[in-house]
């Protein structure tokens, strides 16, 4: 009899044609870690019958999965957690041979809010002894993460309809190019609202960062004849950025910034590797990924000065929110030679 082996499991992919759909199947497979968990809710009632213990009288009262999709983000994989967590982007291009993925966060009714704006996901997980495929995915939440001298690590929650047993989709690979985004080939800017975001650089002194992101998507159960969800809706959003910072000039300010309940534009930008192809005249010519986010410090030094590796650091967290004097809320971008997702 064979056995499970670890080495061989695998999570492979897919942006759906229509969301839930029965017959769309995984495209790519995940290059990190997937874990496929099966929420089935089993209730045994209280019972009364003369029996200690109660009988095997049971029923099932709800379905549902969840998906999560850990890895060292990548250029090229990462456009599909912002295409099932935020909206669907079509690439652009430019001058380059670089496509321009990019994902505005919604902030009113005019944004694209409907399920169809979405790219849900299908999702094949398992080993060498069984697969199962989960359908209607969608990120909940998604966290970017990361210190100096790492890569960008990647962490999204992805919620499912009821996973069942299944057979992996066959012939699929590994993306053949897959670029790894580095923290330390990242840039932070930190401007005024007022100003033009990107503006000015603050140079060795961000230390680490973790960003969440919940999407706002949600699941809702309907009496539809259905045990897992009917639909999602998009609700309200969260964007918090916590950082650390050197205690220098630039932590002083932004202490300041915090104190007075000033509104803060804030740039990282990751670059990569040269594109294939470059022209003087384009806005990138490197692979790139881009977030802005407009808001105010939340906390920032209200810790006071704490000691890393023997040196004194702030830690702040930035709160995401729509400025109305910059007209803007938070935004990804990412920068591949795709364009279309595998």
């Amino acid at each position: 009899m064979a056995e499970g082996i670890s080495a061989l499991k695998r999570t492979q992919i897919g942006i759906e044609a229509s969301a839930g759909g029965t017959t769309d199947i995984p495209t790519t497979i995940w290059a990190g870690t997937g874990m496929m968990t099966d929420n089935l809710t089993q209730v045994f009632p209280k019972q009364k019958v003369g029996k200690l213990g109660g009988t095997t009288r049971s029923y099932i009262s709800a379905t549902g999965g969840s998906v999560v999709l850990e890895d060292d983000a990548t250029f090229e994989q990462l456009p599909y957690i912002f295409q099932a967590g935020i909206k669907t982007a079509v690439p652009t291009t430019d001058l380059s041979s670089g496509y321009t993925w990019a994902w505005a966060v919604q902030a009113s009714d005019s944004d694209p809010i409907s399920t169809t704006d979405l790219s849900t996901l299908v999702i094949e997980d398992g080993d060498n002894i069984q697969a199962e495929i989960a359908r209607f995915g969608y990120v909940r939440d998604f966290t970017l993460s990361g210190a100096a001298g790492e890569a960008v690590k990647l962490v999204a929650n992805v919620e499912t309809r009821a996973p069942v047993p299944a057979s992996f989709t066959t012939g699929l690979i590994v993306p053949a190019v897959l670029e790894t985004i580095l923290v330390s080939k990242g840039s932070l800017y930190i401007d005024d609202t007022t100003g033009t975001i990107g503006s000015t650089v603050k140079s060795l002194t961000l230390l680490d960062f973790s960003l969440k992101m919940t999407t706002g998507w949600m699941s809702k159960k309907s009496k539809d004849n259905r045990l897992d969800f009917s639909f999602i809706k998009r609700a309200d959003d969260e964007i918090l950025l916590d950082v650390t910072f050197e205690h220098n000039s630039i932590a002083v300010t932004e202490k300041a910034a915090w104190r007075a309940g000033t509104e803060r534009a804030l740039r990282l930008t990751f670059l990569g590797n040269a594109l294939s192809t470059t022209d003087a005249g384009a806005v990138y010519d490197t692979k790139a990924l881009v977030i802005d986010l407009y808001g105010k410090w939340d906390t920032f030094g209200s810790a006071g000065l704490e000691e890393v590796d023997g040196n004194n650091v702030y830690k702040g967290t930035m709160r995401a929110r729509w400025s109305a004097i910059a007209s803007n809320k938070a935004s990804f971008t990412i920068v591949n030679e795709l364009a279309t997702l595998p």
